[in-house]
C-alpha cells in the first residue's frame, strides 16, 4: 500500500454524456501541498472532472483516488475529508456569515468551542471578522467569494477543490483570493486544485494540467510549458494566408499554420526572423506581430487550434 499517497491520482478516466465523451483515457497525478490549476475552454471536461473528484458523478471508467481513497467505494470518507467550493453561490443569502458558517460546520459535528475558535480563525485569515453578522445577499461579489472559501475550510480539510474560483470577481478580488489560497499552502499544507479557462489565472499554479476535448495535451510547471513552445511567436493578418503560410515555410524553413485566417509560426529569435520577413513579404502582409511564449501558445502548439476557438468548443462539458 502507498504510504505516501498523492493527494489526487487518475488513471484513464473517462467520462460520457450519452454519446458526449467529456473525458478521455484522463491519466494525472496531483502530488500533496500544490495549487494545481486543470486549465482548459470551455467544454474541455475541466468540470466533469471537478464532478467526478468531488464525488458528484461516479466513476464510469478508469480510476480515481483522493488521497489515496479509491472512488465511488470510499467516497463518503472522501467528501469528509475534502473542502469543495462551486463556481454557482451555495450561500443562503438571508442568512448571515456567521449563520452560513455555523450551518455549513453542523454538516461535519463541529459546534459550540471548538465552532467558535475554527469560526474566528477563519474569519479573520479572510479579513470578514466585522462581517460576521451581515446578511450574504449585502455583501460586494468579492466578500461573497471569501465566506464560499470560509465553508469550504470550516472542517480543516487537507485538499481544497475549487471550481473557477474567480468567477464575478474584479482584479483586486482575484488577487487577495490567490494571497489566500497562497497561504493556506504554504502555512497550512493545503492541497489546492482549481479548474479555470483564465490563462493568466493558471500562470500562478505550481503546476498546470491543459485539457482539450476531454484528454490531456500538457502537464508541467508554467514556466516549462512555456519553454516548450520552441521561441518567440510570430502572428500575421493578410489577404491570402494559406498562400502566404506555404511561402513563409518555403524561404524561412519554419513550419507555420493558419489559425482564424492568421498566419502563425514560432521562431528562437523572433526579432531577427520579423525583420527578414517583413523584408521580403510587406507588400501582402497587413500587420505582423511578435509575442513571447504564453500559455495560449502552449494550447495552440498542442492542439493546432487557439484557446477560445469553437474547434475546442462546447463539444463537452
Amino acid at each position: 500500500m502507498d504510504t505516501n499517497p498523492a493527494a489526487i491520482d487518475v488513471d484513464e478516466l473517462s467520462h460520457r454524456y450519452a454519446s458526449r465523451v467529456a473525458l478521455d483515457r484522463l491519466t494525472l497525478r496531483i502530488e500533496s501541498g500544490e495549487i494545481f490549476a486543470i486549465l482548459g475552454p470551455n467544454g474541455c471536461g475541466k468540470t466533469t472532472l471537478f464532478r467526478v473528484l468531488s464525488t458528484l458523478v461516479p466513476v464510469q471508467s478508469g480510476a480515481a483516488r483522493v488521497m489515496g481513497l479509491e472512488l465511488p467505494q470510499q467516497a463518503p470518507t472522501v467528501r469528509r475529508r475534502i473542502g469543495v467550493v462551486f463556481q454557482s453561490p451555495s450561500l443562503d443569502r438571508k442568512l448571515t456569515v456567521g449563520e452560513n458558517l455555523r450551518f455549513q460546520a453542523a454538516l461535519y459535528g463541529i459546534r459550540g468551542d471548538a465552532l467558535a475558535q475554527r469560526q474566528h480563525e477563519l474569519l479573520a485569515r479572510l479579513g470578514l471578522t466585522d462581517r460576521i453578522r451581515e446578511r450574504t445577499e449585502s455583501l460586494s461579489g468579492g466578500l461573497r467569494r471569501r465566506v464560499e472559501l470560509a465553508k469550504g475550510m470550516i472542517h480543516s480539510p487537507s485538499l481544497l477543490l475549487l471550481d473557477e474560483p474567480s468567477t464575478g470577481l474584479d482584479p483586486g478580488a482575484r488577487s487577495d483570493l490567490w494571497e489566500y489560497l497562497t497561504r493556506l499552502r504554504d502555512e497550512q499544507q493545503v492541497t489546492i486544485v482549481l479548474t479555470t479557462h483564465l490563462l493568466d489565472e493558471a500562470e500562478r499554479a505550481d503546476r498546470i494540467a491543459i485539457l482539450n476535448e476531454g484528454r490531456l495535451v500538457a502537464l508541467d510547471h508554467p514556466e516549462a510549458l512555456k519553454a516548450s513552445v520552441g521561441g518567440d511567436s510570430i502572428t500575421i493578418r493578410c489577404r491570402e494566408p494559406e498562400s502566404l503560410r506555404g511561402e513563409i515555410e518555403a524561404r524561412f524553413q519554419v513550419a507555420a499554420m493558419v489559425i482564424d485566417g492568421q498566419v502563425r509560426f514560432e521562431h528562437p529569435d523572433g526579432s531577427r526572423i520579423l525583420a527578414r520577413v517583413m523584408e521580403s513579404l510587406a507588400d501582402r502582409i497587413d500587420a505582423i506581430t511578435l509575442g513571447r511564449p504564453s500559455l495560449e501558445d502552449v494550447f495552440i502548439d498542442k492542439t493546432g487550434h487557439r484557446f477560445w476557438s469553437d474547434a475546442g468548443g462546447d463539444r463537452q462539458r
